[in-house]
Formats: C-alpha cells, structure tokens, sequence
C-alpha cells in the first residue's frame, strides 16, 4: 500500500537558483521566482511547510514592463496623515529601485503569514549582474516567455 509523503523542515533540501532578467516583464519574472520560492517545482511540494529554494536575480533594472504600463500604472503608499498620499509612476520606480518594484511584486504572489516572510526572505535581487552569492554555486533557472 502506498503512503502519502509530507515534506518537513528535517527533509527539505535546498538549491540556490539565479534568473538573469533582462529583457524579461517583470510580472512574468515575478510569478516564476513565487512558484520557486514556494516550493510548487518540487514533487514533495507541500502546502503548510516551506520546502521553496532560494533565488537570486540579478539584472533588475533591464527588465520590461509591457503595454502602457510604465506610464499608466502607479505605486502608492500612504504615509498615515491626512493628505500623505504619495504616488509614484512604474516608469521611475523601475529607473531608481527596480529591485523594490520586483520584491513588491512577489511579496504579493506569496502566503499573507509568517510562512510567506520565511518564503520572502530567500529572495535575493540586484540591479546590477554582480552578487554576493557565488559560494552557494547557483544553478541557472530559465525564465519561459522572456523576449528576445
């Protein structure tokens, strides 16, 4: 008789993974790293442990926003006084902090609980291609869908 396997902490292996995100929208580099960090790649994928790998992204401030996106959409946050709305486009969040515009991104992807931080915290992103990570010796993970 089969059994059912459940993943927990003491059997979780963990890889690391780098994605190169140029020339890749960022809400298709978004989804794929979620799923990663998830753990959904797996075949011991289980829901309530963290069996996700960690991800490093470098090239942050080449990847593309399709559409009118870069125009027509805004990042808001609200500073908690009465008028203290401040809006800024995706055009400049990109420019200045694509690295945040991708995080952001993924956070929302990601379990609203503290296994969702614990997935967020395997995160890595650069703007640049240089990263600390070389020890970890991370294997290339391929975006689908990226334009060439």
């Amino acid at each position: 008789m089969k059994t059912t396997v459940m993943a927990n902490d003491k059997t979780v292996v963990r890889k690391w993974y780098i994605v190169d995100a140029t020339n890749i929208p960022l809400g298709r580099v978004a989804s794929q790293v979620a799923a990663v960090l998830r753990g959904k790649n797996k075949t011991i994928y289980t829901p309530h442990v963290d069996t996700g790998d960690y991800v490093i992204v470098i090239n942050t401030d080449k990847m593309i926003l399709t559409g009118n996106k870069a125009t027509d959409k805004y990042y808001y946050r609200h500073s908690g006084y009465p008028g203290g709305i401040t809006a800024v486009q995706y055009k400049d969040l990109m420019e200045k902090h694509s690295d945040f515009a991708l995080e952001k991104a993924v956070k929302g992807m990601l379990p609203k609980n503290s296994l969702g931080k614990k997935m967020f915290g395997k995160l890595k992103c650069y703007k640049g291609a240089e990263h600390p990570h070389q020890a970890q010796q991370p294997v290339e993970l391929k975006i689908r869908g990226g334009r060439a």
